[in-house]
């Protein structure tokens, strides 16, 4: 389906993208710790929310 070269090309640039997603992410966390202070409160209700809606669909469907 996938020559060697795509295969190759693929593995290379997935490991060089996390490598510099990691190095850029490490570079700004003083900068993110300052400027999103508490943003996982806001992913926890969030995911909190969700499993509400789908207990409620899933209470509504019987």
């Amino acid at each position: 389906m996938f020559s060697s070269g795509q295969i190759i090309f693929a593995i290379i640039f997935a490991l060089v993208f996390v490598i510099i997603v990691t190095w850029t992410y490490r570079k700004d966390k003083k900068l993110h710790d300052k400027n999103y202070k508490g943003f996982q409160w806001v992913g926890i209700f969030f995911i909190i929310f969700l499993a509400i809606l789908f207990c409620i669909k899933y209470l509504l469907k019987k």
